[in-house]
């Protein structure tokens, strides 16, 4: 009766690290964490992919400028004051960017077990430009000066904001936007994947 009582005791210890060993999530998962009292680290690269992908495109820089903008509209033969067209813009307007996780793939993702716990090094993909946009509420036709024989070219107010736009993200792009972007991507993942359990995270 005694080695009985005994044996069934060691089948439900080696029975209980089994399933705390293979539960990985759902609610095999949130009992095997009640048990052991710690959360469950994801153990597999394409697991890790998946929740990181799901942010899609991160946007982690956000940058605001306002700049002047001329436009202008000439004839080569007659001077600019009975056929010219000339135009200046107050712009204000902003440039995202940040980093497409859906580019994020496995072989990007190195895991490794260890007595103290999971360790994972990751390589983002690069940080990119994803819009930059004009802020018409903040933005304005600061002069126009239009020849004595010509209308003013209702195209020319659209070429200059054209214009701003590739300006506004020249002066991002200078300023160290993507730097910015991949390192505030960096701290966001590495919180993210603290939060799932590894000990150690080293993202790139």
């Amino acid at each position: 009766m005694f080695w009985g009582v005994v044996l069934a005791v060691l089948l439900g210890a080696v029975a209980l690290g089994f399933f705390v060993h293979q539960a990985r999530n759902g609610l095999a998962g949130r009992l095997a964490s009640l048990i052991t009292g710690r959360p469950l680290t994801i153990v597999s690269a394409p697991d890790v992919v998946e929740k990181i992908q799901r942010l899609n495109r991160l946007e982690t820089v956000m940058y605001s400028l306002d700049t002047v903008v001329e436009g202008n509209e000439s004839s080569p033969v007659l001077p600019d004051v009975l056929v010219g067209d000339r135009l200046l813009m107050i712009v204000h307007g902003n440039t995202v960017a940040g980093i497409d996780m859906s580019r994020l793939k496995p072989e990007n993702v190195h895991i490794t077990d260890g007595p103290n716990g999971g360790s994972i090094r990751l390589a983002l993909p690069p940080s990119q430009v994803f819009t930059t946009t004009i802020d018409d509420a903040k933005s304005r036709v600061y002069s126009r000066d239009t020849g004595l024989f010509v209308r003013a070219d209702p195209n020319l107010e659209t070429q200059v904001r054209e214009k701003a736009k590739g300006q506004l993200q020249g002066a991002a792009l200078s300023d160290g936007i993507l730097d910015a972007a991949s390192k505030n991507a960096r701290a966001e993942v590495t919180a993210m994947l603290e939060g799932l359990g590894f000990a150690q995270v080293e993202v790139q």
